[in-house]
């Protein structure tokens, strides 16, 4: 089944890499010379993805808006010096991938996973299967493959969803979303378990092929709920608990590339390290 479109969520003040945060939104930290979004989107075109809705926040001006957009008066510059070699590096379109930017409403009130999501599917009147990929981080093929490609080839009913998950030490699993699987397919999540009560050593990282019938389910979490600011976060993991307590299909795939997050200082570096080729 050919999925054509993706939500890619970016808004919030990223306050893990604060003070950096202050000025440079997080999704833009450079991994190399190219922003840590850029390689979500990238992913994106490999897979085949048609059209990607970007959540970003409501401000005066957006970097990675403005990332996207051309930029005539830089273009100008290098070729008056001679500089037309360069005229590609300022093109960072993607081939066959139409780029969409939302500013999300009440970010601030509204804080979490499923709110960017379920905003969107609302105001683009979504009502079919979508690619949901948070923008902080990305897998990472060194042979230029893409994990979400492979995701999508699992998914052949409508009906049924999927996700990627990255097997960890057994050690480390307190500090993540583990999953519980049975024969590829999701049978719960379980959050920071102590490693001997962990179901697994897989964990989620937000990587997800959705149904219609999961981002409606998401729709109605947002829309039945009014936490405040300080009691939870609208988290995607919610509903998608309540999608497979109903039964509903989740397939499970392993990475075969490596999962890089920008979300952390140490993360950060390690990304820069691997996509800069060191060891």
């Amino acid at each position: 089944m050919q999925i054509k479109k993706a939500i890619i969520p970016v808004a919030g003040w990223g306050t893990r890499r604060l003070p950096v945060t202050k000025v440079i939104e997080k999704a833009m930290l450079p991994i190399g010379n190219r922003p840590l979004v850029d390689y979500v989107v990238e992913d994106c075109a490999k897979a085949g993805i048609e059209e990607a809705y970007i959540v970003i926040d409501e401000k005066p001006f957006s970097q990675i808006k403005a990332y996207y957009e051309g930029n005539a008066k830089l273009n100008n510059y290098l070729i008056a010096r001679g500089k037309e070699d360069k005229l590609t590096l300022t093109d960072t379109s993607r081939d066959g991938l139409t780029l969409h930017f939302y500013a999300q409403k009440n970010v601030d009130e509204r804080y979490g996973s499923a709110e960017p999501v379920a905003q969107v599917v609302e105001e683009f009147g979504i009502n079919e299967s979508c690619v949901v990929l948070m923008g902080d981080d990305f897998v990472y093929n060194k042979d230029g493959s893409s994990d979400l490609a492979r995701l999508m080839e699992l998914v052949e009913n409508e009906d049924d969803s999927a996700m990627l998950a990255v097997e960890i030490p057994i050690e480390e699993v307190e500090r993540y979303g583990v999953l519980k699987v049975e024969d590829g397919v999701l049978t719960g999540i379980y959050e920071k378990p102590k490693k001997e009560e962990a179901p697994s050593n897989l964990i989620n990282i937000s990587k997800y092929i959705m149904s219609n019938e999961l981002l409606q389910r998401i729709v109605k979490y947002c829309k039945e709920n009014n936490f405040g600011p300080k009691d939870q976060e609208y988290l995607i993991t919610d509903p998608i608990i309540e999608h497979i307590k109903a039964h509903k299909k989740i397939h499970v795939l392993p990475i075969q590339g490596e999962y890089l997050d920008g979300g952390s200082v140490e993360g950060w570096l390690h990304a820069n390290n691997v996509v800069c080729g060191e060891k």
